[in-house]
């Protein structure tokens, strides 16, 4: 597929030498003389690539290409500038470009430099101040460029603070307690950390405490020898034998029994593990991190968690924000998975139709990344185009803000909630929508987001007479996800 480039620049001759050059070289270029022009270009004429000059006659460099990263944040962009400054070249990388090309221009440099920025696996994580400052021991976007990776950290602000936390507690041995809502990747935090520490080179060993039963949860942690209970027909080597030499993570740790509660603050104190059945008692040095999607101080005070086994995990704690807190990387993210689906399916589907990212915007995302993820895989599959278009998402996330008003729905379901429709039939009553809504003296936005999560969960269980199963398929959560928010707002399942 020919690749698109976009030429801003005031000067007419530069432009018209630039595109018959770039013409012949195989790419689609347009071109525009100011930036208005060249912003409103974008609307039609999706470029792989911004190729702007950095002072136009209508706004600057930073100015454009705030707009350009604001509609297209994976398009990468070079200025051209007549000023050779470092100090100009690192502020707008800073800024978010991919590079800089100063006049004189010449030809087989300018295709160079859009022929190596167009290689790029992942386009959209750009250079900024932390990856211009090069520093070998520190968390960088450009250090995320690993197409294999099934996470991506983001580099708005909340983002930038998660960097530093981690680039701070992992080379120490201290233990990690992590908080975050279900989805929101707390899991990928413990491996970054574990990455960077120096146990990197040992096992790093997961297990999801919320999916054990009380009855293997013990066997799971602490091993078994053959014959020590009914059905355990051979040897089994717990989680702390395996993560020997590396780290431990124990996520949703506040699932565990209270009596294997006793057990485990044990191990951890000795750093000695017995097996169930077993007379020997073997040495182990495990780093260990545990995540928890609610307080463990709040479920010590009610009795539910051991509070010295809290204070030994709570050498550090770190918060993972949701998706919710994180607007400045809604984009980023979005893109991410896009170029996921798309690596997984063999489709080119480029980006997100303007309604398709306001209402990523609006949506609460109560599943966080992992649902975000779904969202999107399953929005990619049904795409025909080569965008997401707003009919392809998820009937909750289209009507959202109908939902949160208790408005009557006049948008047409998407064909993804019309291939359940035999578990959950959306309102199919088509009214005008009010010319005005009144507003409240005082919102409170996170509550009023969880009111109307709570509204769709229970809507939506009514709808499938409380099967699970399809609940979360039409939610487009997992059952654990599922499990824990009907937990969270105390709906007996």
């Amino acid at each position: 597929m020919t690749q698109r480039i976009l030429i801003i620049d005031d000067d007419i001759d530069i432009c018209l030498l630039l595109r018959r050059f770039l013409s012949k070289n195989g790419f689609d270029v347009a071109i525009a003389h100011d930036g208005t022009t060249g912003l409103a270009t974008l609307d039609t004429f999706i470029p792989d690539l911004v190729l702007t000059d950095f002072r136009l006659g209508d706004m600057d460099g930073a100015t454009i290409l705030l707009s350009i990263k604001e509609k297209l944040p994976h398009v990468p962009v070079l200025i051209i500038t007549g000023y050779s400054d470092i100090k100009i070249a690192i502020n707008v990388m800073k800024q978010g470009a991919y590079d800089y090309i100063t006049k004189p221009l010449f030809p087989d440099e300018i295709l160079l430099t859009i022929k190596k920025a167009l290689s790029q696996p992942t386009h959209y994580v750009h250079i900024t101040e932390r990856s211009v400052e090069n520093s070998d021991n520190k968390i960088t976007p450009s250090a995320r460029k690993d197409k294999k990776a099934n996470y991506i950290f983001g580099e708005g602000p909340e983002s930038v603070h998660l960097y530093k936390q981690i680039d701070l507690v992992a080379p120490t041995n201290y233990s990690v307690l992590i908080y975050g809502e279900s989805g929101s990747g707390k899991e990928a935090v413990a491996l970054e950390i574990h990455k960077r520490s120096k146990r990197a080179a040992g096992p790093f060993v997961a297990m999801d405490c919320g999916a054990i039963s009380k009855d293997l949860a013990a066997s799971e942690l602490f091993g078994h020898e053959k014959g020590s209970f009914t059905g355990a027909l051979a040897q089994k080597i717990g989680h702390f034998e395996m993560a020997d030499g590396g780290t431990l993570f124990l996520d949703e740790v506040g699932n565990l029994p209270y009596d294997i509660q006793v057990s485990l603050l044990r191990v951890v104190q000795e750093r000695k593990v017995r097996r169930i059945g077993g007379n020997k008692e073997m040495s182990i040095d495990v780093r260990l991190i545990v995540a928890s999607n609610e307080r463990l101080i709040e479920a010590a005070r009610k009795g539910k968690f051991r509070e010295d086994l809290y204070y030994r995990f709570n050498e550090f704690n770190i918060d993972v924000p949701p998706i919710r807190e994180r607007k400045e990387d809604l984009a980023l993210f979005a893109q991410f998975f896009l170029d996921k689906t798309n690596e997984e399916l063999g489709k080119n589907v480029r980006g997100f139709s303007q309604e398709v990212i306001r209402a990523f915007q609006e949506y609460p995302w109560p599943g966080n990344l992992r649902e975000m993820r779904n969202v999107i895989r399953r929005a990619t599959l049904l795409s025909e185009s080569d965008m997401v278009e707003v009919g392809t998402l998820p009937f909750e996330i289209i009507n959202y803000n109908r939902l949160l008003f208790n408005e009557p729905s006049n948008v047409v379901a998407s064909a993804s909630v019309q291939d359940t429709s035999r578990y959950y039939s959306p309102p199919q009553t088509v009214t005008a929508a009010p010319t005005h809504i009144p507003i409240p003296t005082k919102v409170d936005l996170k509550s009023t987001a969880l009111d109307a999560e709570y509204e769709m969960i229970l809507s939506v269980l009514k709808q499938v007479k409380f099967n699970k199963t399809k609940a979360a398929e039409v939610l487009g959560i997992d059952r654990k996800t599922l499990y824990n928010k009907m937990k969270q707002i105390n709906l007996n399942s």
